[in-house]
């Protein structure tokens, strides 16, 4: 079964854009089978990864201390079904 990681970082007041630039140009090339970025209030960014599997899955390293206000959450998640419309 593929293998998502999920990794969320909560930006300095103001370092948003910073926080997505650094995440999109540190995100790991590699044999994954999808990736998405994302943002959401309080200047958060979100970074999905599927992979197709755990020996091959990358996690996104932690940015410079500069541009977050706490440490990065880290989650690896795997699907059990997927339901279309």
């Amino acid at each position: 079964m593929p293998l998502t990681l999920m990794w969320e970082a909560a930006a300095r007041p103001g370092a948003g854009p910073a926080l997505l630039q650094w995440a999109r140009a540190a995100a790991a090339p590699g044999p994954y089978l999808r990736r998405e970025f994302f943002t959401a209030p309080g200047d958060r960014v979100l970074v999905l990864t599927w992979w197709p599997d755990d020996g091959q899955a990358e996690d996104l390293p932690s940015p410079p201390e500069a541009l977050t206000r706490r440490e990065v959450h880290r989650w690896r998640f795997t699907s059990v079904g997927v339901e279309e419309p």
